[in-house]
């Protein structure tokens, strides 16, 4: 048996078959990447701007990582790492970047990441987590929870 069909099958059986189908499912709606927020079973970043951050505000318990900033790589990676065996959603505005992402991630054989396809405004895909009412926090408060490391 290779490492990661070990690695899979231990992972069954040490946190449960909602982790495992949470890594190889690749998009999400804004409603199930909140309820899995709330429940712990992910980690979430978003990807877009400081100005969206502060127009909007950010998802709470999300990350604010921007794609914009020159060590976006670094701290994406780092927060994977951070994350452990947790799942990684990304959210951007409209899908559009999370879904690009997550493309260049899959081509580089990266796995364990998730696109919230409708993001934070909404899509083809769905409303987004502010029409759905989800809960959001500020900029500086969601600076404050992000883990030392990934700053």
């Amino acid at each position: 048996m290779d490492r990661r069909c070990f690695i899979l099958l231990a992972s069954t059986w040490v946190m449960g078959p909602q982790v495992v189908a949470a890594a190889t499912r690749e998009i999400w709606s804004a409603a199930e990447t909140a309820d899995a927020l709330a429940q712990n079973r992910i980690s979430l970043i978003d990807v877009r701007s400081r100005p969206e951050w502060v127009e909007t505000g950010v998802a709470k318990a999300a990350w604010p990582i921007s794609m914009h900033e020159p060590v976006f790589e670094q701290r994406l990676f780092a927060a994977r790492d951070f994350s452990g065996e947790k799942p990684i959603a990304l959210i951007c505005a409209t899908g559009g970047r999370s879904g690009r992402l997550l493309s260049a991630l899959k081509r580089a054989d990266y796995t364990g990441f998730i696109d919230v396809s409708e993001g934070m405004l909404g899509s083809r895909r769905g409303p987004g987590w502010i029409a759905r009412g989800l809960p959001t926090t500020d900029l500086s408060m969601a600076l404050t929870h992000l883990p030392a490391s990934l700053r």
